[in-house]
């Protein structure tokens, strides 16, 4: 294939493996490390095919969310604009959110696959582009496959690991791939003060899996896609509910920093003594904690929360404390540190510590159950997803040591709202 770099422009200007990769014909697997440039070089590749396509034909690009769909297509989009502006359709054919249309007759479309991956059954195309691959199910790929094989086309799968499971870890062990791994430490763009910071924050195993791109046999997806699928049949997924003035609702909130994390807030309505219902999720992005304060107090206004459930450590602390000198949301705030040590109950020492892992299992154990009906939602899904357990053997016992997520924020302020089921009426407290 026949390329060429405009090294005047930075965000053109490839690494080794990245030209390689775009140049290789025939199925190709990716094993990357955060931020490594894997989703730059298949934009550029999905673009440099189609334009040398002969013949009419469709490609499909797929991720897991439309949001990880987007940022590919819309990468695609500005290659092409950049590169090959006289070859894009305009007028009733100019390019949407989920097409482009060339003049050659080639078509590039963008979806998410979602669990199943049944919305996107109908297509035959001769190149299929899926990024973040590791997180999705193999019905997904039973889904998608088959529309490769009228063309004898080929597919290009890409992501980082998620551990020793799943249709993207056994497409690393097939021979019928060009393989290509890249470490984040491999990376230029990556700065060594950052990568050192990160190794010091994270678990030895956390930063092999999300910088060195390797498959881990520690570590083990918390809420499997055989759950998630099982709940979508039974119904369990929901759109968004009308709100009952009458019902009794619980927030729960994980705090972000200024600038660098999602703020989310999850709602919660208790119908049954054994029954929730995911009403809202709301996500602020560079805010201050003045406007993370306003918005509960502003949301506390349209559903008169029973309890307020705020992970209150680190950044969270101004957030907390500024409500619980407010008279009128003093008796709802409970505070949940986010913090891996047990946390105290206040007013009853002697009670049950609670720990990081009874918030997560309390979820887990709702939705096997089928005691908690979820928002159909693409974050939401992703963020499960994305949430992990590092699990060591001691005295020959499995045991779970830590749980996290590459995207946990949604799950984060999820588990806190759910603990109303739980919650008996006391402080806890985790100063």
């Amino acid at each position: 294939m026949d390329l060429i770099y405009d090294l005047n422009k930075p965000w053109l200007t490839l690494d080794p493996w990245q030209k390689e990769y775009i140049e290789t014909e025939g199925n190709c697997f990716l094993l990357c490390g955060r931020q490594a440039g894997k989703t730059a070089a298949m934009s550029i590749k999905v673009s440099e095919c189609a334009i040398k396509e002969e013949n009419p034909c469709d490609y499909l690009v797929v991720a897991l969310t439309e949001r990880q769909a987007y940022a590919l297509f819309f990468k695609t989009l500005m290659y092409l604009e950049q590169r090959y502006p006289r070859m894009i359709k305009r007028g009733k054919d100019k390019p949407t959110m989920h097409e482009i249309n060339l003049k050659n007759g080639v078509r590039i479309m963008c979806y998410a696959v979602g669990l199943k991956g049944e919305g996107i059954r109908t297509y035959t195309i001769k190149k299929l582009f899926v990024d973040e691959a590791a997180p999705m199910a193999r019905e997904v790929f039973v889904a998608i496959m088959p529309m490769l094989s009228v063309t004898g086309g080929s597919i290009d799968m890409a992501s980082t690991p998620r551990g020793k499971e799943g249709y993207f870890y056994e497409c690393s062990k097939r021979d019928d791939f060009k393989k290509f791994y890249v470490s984040a430490e491999d990376c230029p763009r990556h700065k060594k003060e950052f990568l050192e910071a990160e190794k010091t924050r994270m678990t030895k195993l956390e930063y092999a899996q999300e910088y060195l791109a390797i498959f881990l046999d520690e570590f083990k997806r918390f809420f499997s896609d055989a759950l998630l699928i099982q709940m979508k049949e039974k119904g369990l997924f929901i759109k968004r509910q009308e709100i009952i003035n009458e019902h009794t609702f619980f927030l729960g909130v994980d705090v972000a920093r200024m600038g660098e994390d999602e703020c989310r807030f999850e709602i919660i309505d208790r119908i049954e003594r054994d029954k929730l219902v995911h009403i809202d999720n709301i996500c602020l992005k560079k805010v201050y904690l003045n406007e993370v304060t306003q918005e509960i107090i502003y949301l506390d206004k349209i559903y008169n929360f029973k309890r307020i459930y705020i992970d209150s450590g680190g950044i969270g602390v101004g957030v907390s404390d500024y409500l619980l000198s407010n008279e009128h949301m003093r008796k709802k705030i409970v505070e949940i540190n986010n913090r891996s040590r047990p946390y105290e109950f206040k007013e009853n020492p002697k009670a049950k510590k609670l720990l990081k892992e009874d918030l997560y299992y309390n979820l887990l154990g709702l939705m096997e159950r089928g005691e908690i009906s979820l928002l159909e939602d693409d974050d939401l899904i992703e963020s499960l997803k994305s949430i992990q357990h590092e699990v060591v053997i001691v005295a020959n016992i499995p045991t779970t040591e830590k749980i996290w997520g590459s995207y946990s924020h949604v799950v984060e302020a999820l588990i806190r709202s759910c603990w109303c089921i739980k919650d008996k009426g006391l402080n806890i407290w985790c100063r």
